[in-house]
């Protein structure tokens, strides 16, 4: 098909989106990422002064301009003007820059820009954010003509904000239009133009300039789910995405685009250039994908994509789930499970109930009579699930070890009591014949190596004696150190 029936084809877009809504206006088809993004930078107070060649109102170092002048500031103090005082850019970055206006007596242009390497035969939406720095009826209201231009002069669109509302909160406004780049034009100028008269008011804010291509809707979803999945992590679904142009174009390239930031970075799928793609498993984070379009001879150029909406898949971590140490109680004993349970508000419940005070409770007293494993299961608010189990030994009493053997063979090299918990907080002394004390131990452990300051001990006859800390009857007895 002819080039100028492609040209034809975008005029006749512009013309049915401008008679649906009266007056130019912002773009109601699919956007692309902004071609030219003007935020002003960031940093700290004062801003740079813009290149000469961008405005003709002289630079003020300070946070109050006058009459004629502007500052790039990242924030406002009270300039006792009746302004707003603002403590961010649009955005809400308080590092943020902006370009405060204070207009001319005469109406004049304040601000023009070349914008190059735009896409010919392309439509764009031009928007900018301002805010009228008047906080209070009284004075002149800004009203300001914005105007895109051939670089010899020949308007595209021109807008007209009308009288820029007082707004008693800051409340930062987005003003636009469409216009369509002519065959091989890829430079255009943005003019704007202060139609008020200055004196008492007539104060503004800018920021955040963009230019974006825009074309007929483009839409996207996940079959069977919409355009947004929750999935938990290991989950190995998938997924179709779908999407359509309802044939606007007429050598349509698609290509499908992820971003893991939030819409910040938008990356192409290798091998995704169709209207559906496949989704494969990943692991845990959060997802955006969409469908890139452009006509096929504008398709090298990033600048001419518009995109369908978001489609996002959030893959949810597992809960972490934690039951605690195995433990060993003695009959008619009673433990706390010590458990932890993490993620995204999740619930829980051990399982079986048997000598549980409640199954629902995360550290619950547990008085089984016999051994028992108790499994912990979690569940987060989007279903995901896991568990871990804990073992709980019940014995009728301590065994002591009447011998062991610390010649460093690997087999009964330590005296160790087992069944005696750290929990049980005993206090554990040995002596030898000569009634000196050579091992102590209190609430762990206890793993005698047969040394007393590293020195090895004799063999012979050892005495112990346990004594505990929560009521129990203290043990006494002996038992050999062979070498």
């Amino acid at each position: 098909m002819s080039r100028c029936l492609v040209i034809k084809i975008s005029f006749l877009f512009c013309f049915i989106l401008f008679s649906s809504i009266g007056i130019a206006q912002l773009c109601t088809g699919s956007l692309g990422d902004p071609a030219v993004n003007i935020t002003f930078g960031f940093g700290s107070n004062p801003g740079p002064p813009l290149p000469a060649a961008t405005t003709n109102y002289q630079y003020a170092s300070n946070p109050c301009p006058v009459n004629g002048f502007y500052s790039v500031i990242n924030s406002g103090i009270n300039c006792n003007y009746g302004w707003h005082v603002l403590n961010s850019d649009h955005t809400g970055n308080p590092n943020g820059y902006f370009m405060l206006v204070d207009a001319s007596f005469e109406p004049s242009d304040f601000y023009l820009d070349t914008v190059k390497s735009l896409c010919a035969n392309t439509t764009y939406e031009f928007a900018a954010w301002m805010l009228n720095m008047k906080n209070i009826p009284q004075g002149i209201r800004p009203d300001i003509t914005f105007s895109v231009e051939t670089t010899n002069g020949v308007v595209l669109q021109t807008y007209r904000t009308g009288a820029v509302p007082v707004e008693q909160e800051v409340t930062w406004r987005q003003y636009g239009f469409y216009f369509t780049t002519p065959a091989n034009i890829s430079d255009v100028v943005l003019r704007m133009t202060n139609e008020a008269r200055g004196g008492d008011g007539n104060d503004l804010a800018l920021d955040d300039i963009t230019f974006r291509p825009c074309g007929p809707i483009i839409t996207s979803f996940i079959q069977s789910h919409g355009d947004t999945l929750n999935v938990c992590e290991g989950d190995t679904g998938m997924y179709i995405f779908s999407g359509d142009s309802a044939s606007a174009y007429l050598e349509p390239v698609y290509q499908w685009q992820v971003s893991t930031n939030m819409g910040n970075v938008w990356k192409d799928i290798e091998g995704a250039g169709s209207v559906s793609y496949l989704r494969k498993p990943t692991a845990i984070g959060v997802y955006w994908y969409r469908l890139a379009v452009a006509e096929k001879s504008f398709a090298a150029n990033i600048k001419c994509r518009t995109a369908s909406q978001n489609l996002v898949i959030n893959v949810h971590a597992k809960p972490f789930v934690n039951a605690g140490s195995d433990r060993i109680i003695f009959i008619g004993d009673t433990i706390n499970l010590n458990a932890t349970v993490t993620g995204e508000y999740p619930a829980w419940q051990w399982t079986p109930p048997d000598g549980l005070s409640d199954m629902r409770l995360l550290k619950p007293i547990a008085s089984p009579l016999a051994n028992i494993q108790y499994t912990l299961y979690a569940q987060t608010s989007f279903g995901c699930k896991n568990n871990d189990a804990v073992s709980v030994k019940v014995v009728e009493d301590i065994f002591v070890p009447t011998a062991f053997t610390p010649n460093n063979d690997g087999l009964n090299d330590r005296w160790h009591i087992p069944y005696l918990e750290p929990i049980l907080n005993a206090a554990v002394s040995v002596y030898n014949r000569y009634g000196q004390r050579v091992y102590y131990s209190e609430g762990t452990t206890v793993a005698w190596d047969g040394t007393l300051n590293e020195m090895p001990q004799a063999t012979g006859v050892y005495i112990y004696h346990i004594v505990f800390k929560k009521g129990r009857r203290a043990i006494k007895g002996t038992f050999m150190l062979i070498r």
